[in-house]
């Protein structure tokens, strides 16, 4: 009972409710945004590259700023979060509110290797490019998903009154 309880309210908490009462996105739409995510965030990644190889010199060169090396994990991390956004519109009638938590909490768990890595003596600007990269990559997956595959209106007969 106790267990029951707790997941109830953690759910309640997460607005996870298995009850959506709007459209899922459409496959059509959904595709797009992710190829739009996919390639907004690595021209992001790019130009952030660029800005901080010009204003921090010292960094020109740095291994994670081959496009090879932060290409495959930004590709990895962008298609994760593609996939999960339609998962969140079915479990919770109130997906934007949730998804935009979970990008939050998935990009600071992403800044834990930034972070070691800094740890580890590598240099604090270079660190700062990826940090803001992550940001980057953050800020344009979820509003390219939510914006270029949103839920729809709900059909009539899922409208509560």
């Amino acid at each position: 009972m106790v267990q029951a309880t707790t997941r109830a309210r953690i759910e309640e908490l997460l607005r996870i409710d298995f009850a959506p009462r709007h459209r899922q996105p459409s496959l059509p739409r959904l595709a797009l945004a992710t190829v739009l995510a996919i390639v907004g965030s690595l021209a992001a990644d790019a130009i952030l590259v660029a800005i901080g190889t010009k204003v921090f010199p010292a960094t020109k060169g740095y291994v994670h700023f081959q496009f090879s090396d932060y290409a495959k994990l930004t590709v990895i991390g962008v298609l994760i979060a593609c996939i999960a956004w339609p998962i969140v519109t079915r479990i919770s009638s109130s997906p934007r509110w949730l998804f935009f938590r979970m990008a939050i909490l998935v990009t600071i768990v992403l800044l834990l290797p930034d972070a070691w890595i800094l740890l580890q003596g590598q240099s604090a600007q270079a660190v700062a490019v990826l940090v803001s990269m992550h940001l980057a990559i953050a800020v344009v997956t979820y509003n390219v998903l939510v914006h270029v595959a949103p839920v729809g209106r709900a059909p009539a007969h899922l409208h509560r009154h």
